[in-house]
Formats: structure tokens, C-alpha cells, sequence
């Protein structure tokens, strides 16, 4: 059945488009704007704010509003949108997404191993994990200006660490808008299978349906149903990843891909037509899912903050926090 799979796999890679399919634009927008509203009080007050929350649910939206830009922009991203699994949680057959390695050079080489490329494969796990690094360190960077701030007693410095820190929640806020993008599309069961619009050129002993399935059920089912009060009381509760975040995302991604039949067999008995509840239960359950793996991403990366060096040439957060180092010649920067 493997073997099947896998030739069934590369014929699939050779003759099918690449996906070009996310949650429409509210899909997007209700995961940002969820999670957001999910923090804890302990979070910076400026990221709870309502202007933080609506700008956040815009930015989400942000990959897919940048697609068509050109053949180098877009061969390059596009592939950050999805990852093909099979049956079994394995990139076209190869190896295991819980279990990828930690750079894309070698993923890359796993997957020219048995014929693949990452481009065709998708590499979602990595669109994620590097969103979720890139907010470690703008937390790092905000946390040593606030102190700074607070305790610097030249005004030149503070009032250019006031605005730098400015600049900073604005780079917060675009980076959990990029991440909420990919988390949102991790979410969606067809962005995690090579079943993405229709099973495709696959043993299909049950008869799942063929036709393109894909955008009516994340869009215009989205759009008429839904809302981000609809989805807050549904989110779980935080549980943040304690060990290597690569294998977190890989493991929630194989969670996700998992849906797959679940959503066959749901469109299979006329979950998709129009009113019916089921369609909406399971759209709704899978944003709610996107929503809290979002804030325990936030969530994630404000811990990793402590670990991180800032500024240039880079000193420890550490340091800065227990004032053994001033921060405004780092964060200014030491040429």
C-alpha cells in the first residue's frame, strides 16, 4: 500500500499544480484576531489592545494579499502555504513530519532522497517555526527597551528607545500577523495532505469525491457562518510546547492531517451543502484549532525571549534585565 502511495505520490507531483488555496480572507482574519484576544493579562498591555487585535487579523491575511507579485517572489513563497502528506504523516512518502530535521537545507536533502524537492512538498513547518524564533526575538528586543527605558537617565537615549520600542510592537504585530497566516493554513486539513482539492489519483476504496472541494469550504462556508466570537469559546486551553518546537509543529501538523478522512467522509454524506451544520461544526472546529495553536505560539516564543541575545554586537537579555549591561549602546548599536 506504501509503495502504491508513493508512485501514486510522484505522479501527483508531476501532473498537479502546486496548492494555491488558503482559508479565504475572514478564515485568516478570525485566527489572528482569536488568538489575540486569548492572551493572558500577563502579555504587554499594547498587545491586548482592540487597534492590536484588528491589526493582527488584517495582517494574517498579509501572504496571500502579496501572492502574484512575480515568478521569484512567488516560486519562493508559495510552498510556505501547505506540506503534502500521505496516509501515514509522511512527506510523499518519506520522512515522518514529526519528526523533520531542523533547517530546510536538510529537509531539502530528504526529500531529493527519494526524488522530491521542498518546493513541491511544501514546507509549512518551517514558515511556522521561523515566525515563531523571528517573535522570540522581537519580545527579546522590546523587553530590553522597556527596562532600558525605565531606568536610562539620559533623555536623548530614552527618547530614542521610545520610539525604536515603538518600532518594535509594530514588527510584533507583522510578525504574529505572517505567523497567523501559516498556523491558519497548518489548521486547514487539506494544506497538511495530498489530498488537497479532491482525493486525487489515490486508492480510494471508499469513494471520496473528486471534485475541487477545497476553496468552497474555506471560503464562502466560512464567510456566511462565522465569526471570532463563534470561535473564542471553542479554543482549548493554552498548552505551550516544552521541548523542541520543530517537533511540536511537526506533531500538531500530523494532529491536523488526521482530519483528512474525517473530512471526506464528512463531505461524503453532504456535509458541504448549503445549511447544513456539519460543514460549519467542522470549519469552525479547525479555525478554533488554528486560534489556540496561534496563542500558544505567542505564548511560546515570549518564553524563548529570555534565552536570546539583543541588539549589535548582541548581549544576553539576561544581562540587560539584571542590570549588569546598559542596553542603549546595543540596541543603538556598537559599529
Amino acid at each position: 500500500m506504501l509503495t502504491r502511495l508513493r508512485a501514486a505520490a510522484l505522479v501527483f507531483a508531476l501532473v498537479a499544480p502546486a496548492q494555491a488555496f488558503a482559508w479565504g480572507g475572514m478564515g485568516h482574519r478570525i485566527v489572528g484576531q482569536a488568538a489575540m484576544q486569548a492572551l493572558p493579562a500577563e502579555m504587554p498591555g499594547f498587545m491586548r489592545s482592540k487597534q492590536a487585535v484588528e491589526a493582527v487579523g488584517e495582517l494574517s491575511r498579509e501572504p496571500d494579499r502579496s501572492k502574484a507579485s512575480g515568478k521569484t517572489h512567488d516560486t519562493n513563497r508559495d510552498a510556505a502555504h501547505f506540506i503534502d502528506l500521505d496516509d501515514n504523516a509522511r512527506v510523499f512518502g518519506g520522512p515522518l513530519v514529526s519528526e523533520l530535521p531542523p533547517t530546510r537545507a536538510e529537509y531539502e536533502k530528504l526529500m531529493q532522497a527519494i526524488g522530491q524537492d521542498s518546493w513541491k512538498a511544501g514546507y509549512l513547518p518551517y514558515a511556522i517555526v521561523d515566525q515563531a524564533q523571528q517573535l522570540a526575538k522581537d519580545f527579546a528586543h522590546w523587553r530590553a527597551e522597556t527596562y532600558a527605558i525605565a531606568h536610562e537617565k539620559d533623555r536623548k537615549r530614552v527618547a530614542w528607545m521610545k520610539a525604536d520600542r515603538a518600532r518594535r510592537e509594530a514588527q510584533i504585530l507583522s510578525t504574529i500577523g505572517y505567523m497567523s497566516h501559516y498556523v491558519g493554513d497548518g489548521a486547514q486539513p487539506l494544506h497538511t495532505t495530498l489530498h488537497y482539492n479532491g482525493w486525487g489519483p489515490f486508492p480510494n476504496p471508499n469513494g471520496y469525491t473528486q471534485a475541487k472541494v477545497h476553496a468552497d469550504f474555506e471560503g464562502a462556508l466560512v464567510v456566511t457562518t462565522t465569526t471570532t466570537d463563534l470561535i473564542r469559546p471553542k479554543m482549548a486551553e493554552p498548552s505551550v510546547c516544552e521541548g523542541d518546537l520543530m517537533v511540536c509543529v511537526g506533531t500538531w501538523l500530523a494532529a491536523s492531517t488526521a482530519q483528512t478522512i474525517p473530512f471526506y467522509e464528512m463531505e461524503k454524506a453532504g456535509g458541504l451543502k448549503p445549511a447544513d451544520p456539519r460543514g460549519v461544526a467542522f470549519a469552525q472546529a479547525r479555525l478554533a484549532v488554528g486560534a489556540s495553536e496561534l496563542r500558544d505560539l505567542i505564548l511560546w516564543s515570549w518564553k524563548a525571549s529570555d534565552t536570546l541575545a539583543v541588539g549589535w554586537t548582541p548581549v544576553p537579555l539576561t544581562d540587560i534585565l539584571s542590570g549588569k549591561t546598559p542596553a542603549y549602546p546595543y540596541l543603538y548599536g556598537i559599529d
